[in-house]
């Protein structure tokens, strides 16, 4: 006797829709294998689990790389969002935000000239002198004082411009002097005759200076209206040097006064007119240095 077999029972899956269970039959004697049920219903739930980890995987990719684009779009140009970041440029292509630092060449200035040098040696010391290029003009103003300027004497014989009785002389004979500038200046009785005497070299005529002592007197230029003046009486008297140059003074009064310690008319005017040879003295280096500077 044959028995027909008829379709195959449909398995109840409870994950697929319009599944259905079906009653189990009276002649079906078996038993559902429920621990394969549920080993069945563990893997659908863990595959489940992996589609949302890996969707999610995806999502958080895909939310990088739109913020990516966003900051590139944000700080390029308007076509920056649609490259790929393989076509951005490399960090050694973009250009540094100062640009090329510009370079210079090492230089050096050249050492200042030094006025004094000019004025220390013949060679060098070739601007055009004479007593009155040395002390020009009519008067002159020191401070709030004004001195009359008198006459003025230029010599190539040195040791005729001093006095007789004293040593300056023979000093500046044995020293080479070259020529000596004399001039006078005068003020209220008083009045002060300034010599310059030059030498070849500095070294003279620090030399010069240097034997010169209290009877080292240049000899007082009168003339054109200046009357004679310490030419016996008691005058006071300096020495100095700058460069190739030695200068003095003698200062005394027209009336044949000695001085003493207590004239300070006397001592001020042959102060003041010591200290403006110096000055253009030093200001005839400083003139030639500076045309030297700009040649």
């Amino acid at each position: 006797m044959s028995f027909g077999q008829g379709g195959p029972q449909s398995q109840w899956d409870p994950w697929k829709p319009n599944s259905q269970q079906q009653p189990w039959s009276d002649g079906d004697t078996r038993t559902p294998d429920w621990a394969a049920l549920a080993e069945a219903s563990e893997t659908r739930n863990k595959r489940r689990r992996l589609l949302l980890v890996g969707g999610g995987a995806l999502a958080t990719v895909a939310i990088g790389a739109a913020v990516a684009v966003a900051v590139v779009s944000a700080n390029g140009d308007s076509e920056a969002s649609g490259n790929p970041s393989s076509q951005l440029p490399s960090t050694a292509d973009i250009p540094s935000a100062s640009g090329t630092d510009p370079s210079f060449a090492p230089t050096s200035a050249p050492p200042p000239l030094d006025p004094k040098d000019f004025i220390a040696t013949k060679s060098k010391d070739t601007a055009p002198l004479g007593a009155q290029i040395l002390f020009p003009g009519t008067q002159l103003t020191m401070g709030e004082t004004v001195y009359k300027k008198g006459p003025t004497a230029d010599t190539t014989k040195c040791a005729s411009a001093v006095n007789d009785q004293g040593t300056l002389g023979k000093i500046l004979t044995a020293n080479d002097c070259t020529r000596l500038l004399r001039v006078t200046y005068l003020k209220d009785g008083a009045a002060v005759t300034v010599g310059v005497a030059v030498f070849d070299t500095e070294a003279q005529a620090t030399k010069a200076k240097g034997q010169a002592d209290d009877k080292s007197v240049i000899a007082s230029l009168a003339g054109g209206g200046v009357k004679p003046f310490c030419n016996a009486a008691l005058c006071r008297t300096t020495t100095n040097s700058y460069g190739r140059y030695a200068y003095f003074t003698v200062a005394g009064f027209f009336n044949g006064k000695d001085v003493t310690t207590k004239d300070t008319q006397v001592f001020q005017i042959g102060d003041d007119l010591a200290e403006f040879t110096f000055r253009q003295i030093r200001r005839r280096g400083e003139a030639q240095a500076s045309a030297a500077a700009n040649e």
